[in-house]
């Protein structure tokens, strides 16, 4: 088993992405910094769009995740619907 992350800025837009996250992959682990939060997974972390949606409550574009993306870990593969960081 490989672990997989993901970090983002620690800021207002990132808060409900994270929440979103957490809901979605229970087996993941959040670690809060001073600036950044940093998300680790066993394998795979899957981050959904609806998810996101519903914790904001507008439409959202997954590529809005690249302006507070610090860094990740894993093979990335992304449609509209998901963003998924993977050692599979």
């Amino acid at each position: 088993m490989s672990t997989v992350f993901i970090a983002f800025q620690t800021n207002e837009e990132t808060r409900p992405v994270i929440e979103a996250i957490e809901l979605d992959n229970p087996s993941a682990t959040v670690h809060q910094e001073p600036a950044m939060v940093k998300i680790d997974a066993p394998d795979e972390l899957v981050i959904r769009r609806e998810t996101i949606e519903d914790q904001i409550g507008r439409e959202y574009d997954l590529q809005e995740l690249q302006v507070n993306l610090i860094t990740m870990s894993g093979h990335l593969t992304e449609d509209e619907d998901t963003f998924t960081l993977s050692w599979k």
